[in-house]
């Protein structure tokens, strides 16, 4: 990356108001303003300045976002808002492929604002719009511009009422009828009804319907996926056949219409099969252009990725806001002190320091290795374009369908457990809901479930691993991995004999020592789950028990080992690279350390049982590696947080304000408040009429 001149990138990043949190600032270790023009680059960082300077200037965004609203006018607000993004154009398809990256920072600059809004956006066009492009054919061109000119508006329509994670045993039929070209979708009952569907609920026209494609005599295809109309767009009424509707109010983001909608044998002509992957000829044959079932399977995996991998994405954001409230919070709020007179910030505290600054570094980890996953994605989906079926391609889409299935569990729940960790280091304050940290809470959550349950999701990524072991046989588990995650298996098993050889705290301080530890865990994990396996086999059990038998202790925790050495292996890469400035060099390498120590530390007990750990000196080395690493970082904490944190109006949270007026800013949002001041409107109920106590005792 060419240097930035100083004046433009003063106008680029301009200084922050002088305040309180001018004492942290100042004793930073590096320039705040170079490691974000690292980590982003000039590009992305005026990307994301004219997205965020577009939104508050205008008057449709004026805050707060819609939170509070009745749910029905939240809804209209939202359907408005994604209209004018729409109207600003601020990524135009042909620049997508051009800079991949700009695709996860519009995403998380409209998050950072408002999840509902940014969701209904990202349906729309990279959910709807990207499965048609990617699933279908040329055939199907003619719905982009549309998508675009948002002249149709659409939705993904998998999960049913009665089944979700199990795709397989989605129950929605497409029946093709030779006789007039034409797929028969069909709801068998309720249960069959698509269901949780975004933007299904009130706005959608058109939806990418999954079904069970059947052809004539029978033979019954598996799941494909089909664009089928269920409103008119002028009108926005259903379609004779189709029954639609909203599933009601959530605990979050309820801007977004969420619905349900069932078909009564409602007719589509064949060309809306998205055929890339299989095609039914207008006889009624189904073809394919996969020999291997293994190719085509992963030419699939790789179009379920591309949700998991957004969802990663838009978890670390909310981490990120969460942390950004909470540092700035605690370099400003004073409690106790070595004298009565001299109060100090609580992020001065050991304690507060250990609760929070580990979710920093995992906001940094998390938030490279989200891009970097991201962009595999991107390598996957031009080779599909490519119909590239190579043996190299199958692989890659094995390999990111593993990984994202356990980055989206990782990532969500780093976030759930950080915003609730950072409402807590808030005190009280962080309850109020104008300072968000509860509206960041309950829109994380979803997170967790849509796109595949967490745990169940987990087990594809286990399922990968062990299939790896068998492949390799006694041998070990040799073989090409595209993205070399799991190359280290080559040196299965002679791994399992490595020890923990640390010599000193100072040496313990390198992301190198957890990446090492966690390439002996995971195979540990992998030689004991597969042991569990084949045990539980032995004893009689089906593949089916063994498998389910065989999660608890074993293949999950196989499963989130494995990523996050991932994540601990590319993002010590990332800091340890040459191209790192000499100036930012020792606080990433930092974040690196910590964020791999304080992931190893709650496997401490796996460690000592496998013989990696030995004495008591090994497990308190790490201990006292967290809380060093966790003191090095305090005085850069805010200054790391000035690099995640958007601008004031975006991050909508008087407690984490630029300017560090912690009160001020708290005690204004708190009179703002609508009737904050006015006498309640059933005061005669207080004043006219007391209770007469135990008159109606009789009736118990």
């Amino acid at each position: 990356m060419a240097p930035t001149p100083e004046g433009s990138r003063d106008t680029l990043l301009p200084d922050f108001p002088k305040g309180p949190l001018q004492a942290y600032r100042a004793r930073a270790s590096f320039n705040w303003k170079e490691l974000a023009l690292f980590l982003e680059g000039e590009d992305v960082l005026r990307f994301k300045k004219t997205i965020f300077s577009a939104l508050e200037k205008d008057p449709l965004f004026a805050c707060p976002a819609g939170r509070h609203l009745p749910m029905e006018k939240y809804r209209e607000v939202t359907f408005l808002r994604c209209r004018r993004v729409f109207e600003y154009d601020f990524l135009r398809a042909e620049d997508i492929l051009q800079s991949p990256l700009k695709v996860l920072a519009l995403t998380n600059c409209l998050g950072m604002y408002d999840w509902s809004l940014c969701i209904k956006a990202f349906l729309h066009v990279f959910v709807f719009g990207s499965a048609i492009y990617n699933s279908g054919s040329e055939r199907h061109l003619k719905y982009i511009p549309k998508i675009f000119s948002m002249e149709i508006f659409g939705c993904f329509a998998l999960t049913e009422v009665s089944h979700g994670s199990n795709t397989k045993a989605i129950r929605t039929t497409a029946h093709y009828d030779p006789a007039t070209e034409e797929f028969i979708i069909h709801s068998p009952d309720f249960e069959a009804a698509k269901f949780w569907v975004g933007n299904m609920g009130k706005t959608a026209t058109h939806a990418v319907v999954f079904a069970q494609l059947c052809v004539p005599g029978g033979q019954c295809h598996g799941l494909h996926s089909f664009v089928v109309q269920i409103r008119d767009p002028k009108t926005l009424l259903p379609m004779p056949g189709v029954m639609v509707g909203d599933i009601g109010r959530k605990l979050g983001q309820n801007g977004l219409d969420n619905g349900f909608v069932m078909f009564h044998k409602v007719r589509i002509p064949r060309q809306d099969l998205l055929n890339r992957t299989g095609d039914v000829t207008p006889q009624g044959t189904y073809v394919t252009p996969f020999k291997d079932n293994r190719q085509r399977l992963g030419a699939s995996l790789g179009g379920l990725s591309t949700g998991r991998v957004c969802i990663t994405s838009m978890a670390v954001v909310n981490l990120k806001l969460a942390v950004c409230i909470a540092l700035r919070f605690s370099a400003t709020r004073r409690q106790f002190g070595p004298t009565d007179e001299e109060e100090v910030p609580v992020l001065e505290y050991q304690l507060q320091q250990w609760r929070l600054l580990p979710y920093l570094a995992a906001a940094y980890a998390l938030d490279h290795f989200s891009k970097s996953l991201f962009l595999d994605l991107v390598a996957l989906q031009q080779g599909l374009l490519r119909n590239d079926r190579s043996a190299r391609q199958a692989e890659l889409g094995r390999e990111i369908h593993a990984l994202a299935s356990a980055a989206k569990p990782l990532a969500s729940w780093t976030a759930q457990r950080g915003i609730q960790e950072c409402r807590e280091a808030c005190g009280g304050h962080g309850y109020l809901a104008v300072n968000r940290l509860g509206d960041l809470r309950n829109d994380n959550d979803p997170n967790c479930t849509y796109e595949g349950d967490n745990n169940v999701l987990l087990q594809q990524t286990s399922n990968y691993l062990l299939s790896l072991l068998a492949r390799g046989g006694s041998g070990g588990a040799w073989f090409e991995s595209p993205l070399k995650s799991v190359d280290f298996l080559e040196a299965y098993p002679a791994i399992l004999g490595q020890k923990f050889e640390v010599a000193s705290l100072r040496d313990c301080l390198d992301s190198s020592v957890p990446l090492a530890a966690y390439v002996w865990l995971v195979c540990y994990l992998l030689r004991e789950s597969h042991q569990k396996l084949s045990q539980e086999r032995r004893s009689g059990h089906s593949d089916f028990e063994a498998r389910n038998n065989s999660q608890v202790y074993y293949c999950r925790s196989l499963a989130l080992a494995f990523l996050e050495l991932t994540v601990i292996h590319r993002f010590h890469q990332h800091t340890h690279q040459p191209g790192v400035p000499p100036a930012l060099r020792a606080t990433l390498r930092r974040l690196s350390a910590l964020y791999g120590l304080w992931s190893l530390s709650r496997h401490t007990a796996l460690l000592y049982r496998g013989g990696y750990f030995s004495g008591e000196r090994a497990g308190k080395m790490v201990e006292d590696a967290v809380l060093e690493l966790c003191a090095q970082l305090k005085d850069d904490a805010v200054a790391l947080v000035d690099v995640l944190a958007p601008p004031d109006f975006i991050l909508d949270a008087p407690i984490g304000r630029a300017d560090g007026e912690l009160y001020k800013n708290l005690w204004a949002a708190v009179l703002q408040e609508s009737k904050v001041l006015e006498r309640a409107p059933w005061w005669p109920e207080f004043s006219a009429s007391k209770p007469v106590v135990g008159h109606l005792s009789s009736k118990l």
